[in-house]
């Protein structure tokens, strides 16, 4: 090589090897593409190795940049380690923090616990996305996934935050028209309503029951990724919907929606997924603390106040 390559040069290279994208990256680090691609250019005349595939829809690692993109992570990290390790004792949380969630979520719930988290720590960066499909924390460069249900992967952490459940309901008019099924078997004769959000299969209910764990086929008219497009397809009459707590509680309460075999339902607690140990993020960890106070039990909309000291 002539020389050691930049941190920023190796920051700005994950960038683009997570976005695959010379336009994209130049939009998230707020600068010029040809910026981005000056700065790729001196990179790869540093290592003397060509590092990226380029095309007019998107980029690539070469072999070699897959080489220079694993180190890169590495030497990016232990930085971050050592900086986290110098400021470790330091009050306020400070820097930038991703954060993803689901939609429905993210929206009615998770975005007002960000808001007051923001009040409390004035110098945290929140940036939040929210999708309804799986996410890889590590790929995509999330630092904190707030998830409900389950957690599948194997080379995450995760920390119960909150319970929750789904339940099974339906509409007055829906089950005056159509009957109240008294068993599961019933059930998959009438009209569902199928979600397929980030821990969910369309058309099959996992469900906890008087005989235990059981797995159903249903079938029904209407289906959608979204679960608050599927929450009001319930409350106008087209099916029964399985559904989370959280999001429709005001309508069991009102009777818009209306129980439907009650001792059936599907565990799905709120949990906060992370790539790392709290212990190396000072950010994270108080994070991960103030939203598990905010979201005991998951409804209750008052912040509690979480300092650095303490929160494993």
């Amino acid at each position: 090589m002539n020389s050691n390559p930049q941190l920023d040069d190796l920051r700005l290279f994950c960038v683009v090897a997570r976005n695959r994208s010379f336009a994209a990256s130049a939009r998230e680090l707020g600068v010029s593409k040809a910026v981005v691609s000056k700065r790729i250019a001196l990179l790869e005349a540093t290592v003397q190795e060509k590092l990226l595939h380029r095309t007019t829809r998107q980029v690539s690692m070469t072999g070699q940049g897959e080489i220079v993109h694993q180190w890169a992570l590495r030497i990016l990290e232990d930085v971050a380690l050592m900086g986290a390790a110098i400021s470790r004792e330091k009050v306020a949380p400070s820097g930038l923090l991703r954060i993803c969630s689901s939609t429905g979520f993210g929206r009615s719930r998770l975005a007002p616990a960000l808001s007051a988290m923001a009040r409390q720590f004035p110098q945290l960066e929140i940036q939040l996305e929210l999708f309804d499909r799986p996410v890889d924390l590590v790929e995509e460069g999330f630092q904190l996934d707030i998830r409900i249900g389950q957690v599948r992967e194997g080379n995450v952490i995760k920390r119960r935050i909150a319970g929750n459940r789904r339940v099974l309901c339906a509409a007055p008019a829906y089950l005056e028209r159509y009957g109240v099924p008294q068993s599961l078997a019933e059930l998959q004769q009438h009209r569902c309503l199928s979600i397929r959000e980030r821990d969910q299969d369309f058309w099959r209910w996992e469900l906890d029951g008087p005989e235990g764990p059981v797995a159903i086929r249903v079938s029904g008219p209407l289906s959608a990724n979204n679960g608050e497009v599927v929450r009001q397809w319930a409350v106008d009459g087209h099916g029964i919907m399985l559904r989370s707590t959280w999001d429709i509680e005001r309508e069991l309460a009102s009777g818009v929606l209306l129980p439907v075999l009650p001792g059936y339902g599907q565990p799905a607690d709120v949990w906060a997924v992370y790539p790392t140990r709290l212990s190396v993020s000072a950010k994270l960890r108080v994070s991960v603390a103030f939203l598990e106070h905010w979201f005991a039990p998951v409804g209750a909309m008052r912040p509690a106040a979480v300092t650095t000291n303490g929160c494993q």
